[in-house]
């Protein structure tokens, strides 16, 4: 076995690695910008709850947060999906940070703006989803790319859980062959690739909605 032979055995768990990736990234995304919106609108009695939620998700790490949630919950009866196991623990973690990165580009929203959408008789609700969230959406894309590829480097765990995505894999046949150094080489390099691919897609985004004045690092 050569070392393309390699590449070509591990890329059969590059489909699950994405899988994991997007489905984290997705559920961070909603979940953060729902929780950025709801802070936004200062609704009485729930921001405490909210900053509680991202307080507590930004401090747990990821593999605990997991397994409390794929191992845990069994023992109250609650069985859980690998994938769905990831989404609840690395998906949620995200979300956290993301409302984070969310809240502070509302904060750079024009004010001017918002006093004159109220002023023409928008609603608080409408000024934030018409006026404030494009705008918000465009200034956060660089701290989105940062989590994005945050989660893309934490999708390991999820052989913890029994989904064979790249590392699981890579630890299968590092078993079997007893090639570790080649094996964990190629492991680099797909990974690699799919960040680069992730960031191409994108910077053409980024590209295209930029703010004026903003650059993407």
């Amino acid at each position: 076995m050569n070392f393309f032979d390699i590449v070509f055995q591990l890329a059969h768990g590059v489909g699950y690695t994405v899988l994991v990736t997007l489905c984290c990234s997705l559920t961070g995304f909603a979940v953060g910008l729902l929780i950025a919106g709801l802070r936004r609108l200062a609704l009485p009695g729930l921001t405490p709850l909210l900053d509680t939620f991202t307080y507590v998700f930004r401090g747990i790490p990821v593999l605990v947060l997991l397994f409390m949630v794929y191992f845990g919950l069994p023992s109250i009866g609650i069985k859980v999906p690998p994938l769905l196991a990831m989404v609840f623990s690395l998906g949620l973690i995200a979300a956290a940070y993301l409302s984070e990165v969310f809240r502070s580009a509302f904060d750079s929203v024009d004010s001017n703006e918002i006093l004159a959408a109220q002023s023409m008789g928008m609603t608080r609700a409408q000024t934030l989803v018409w006026i404030e969230m494009p705008q918000m959406l465009r200034f956060s894309l660089p701290g989105m790319i940062n989590e994005f590829t945050s989660v893309l480097k934490y999708s390991p765990f999820a052989y913890t859980v029994g989904i064979p995505e790249i590392t699981k894999q890579a630890m299968t046949l590092s078993a079997t062959t007893l090639r570790g150094v080649e094996i964990y080489l190629a492991v680099g390099i797909l990974y690699f690739a799919i960040y680069r691919i992730l960031l191409v897609g994108v910077q053409t985004l980024e590209k295209r909605y930029r703010v004026p004045g903003m650059e993407l690092q």
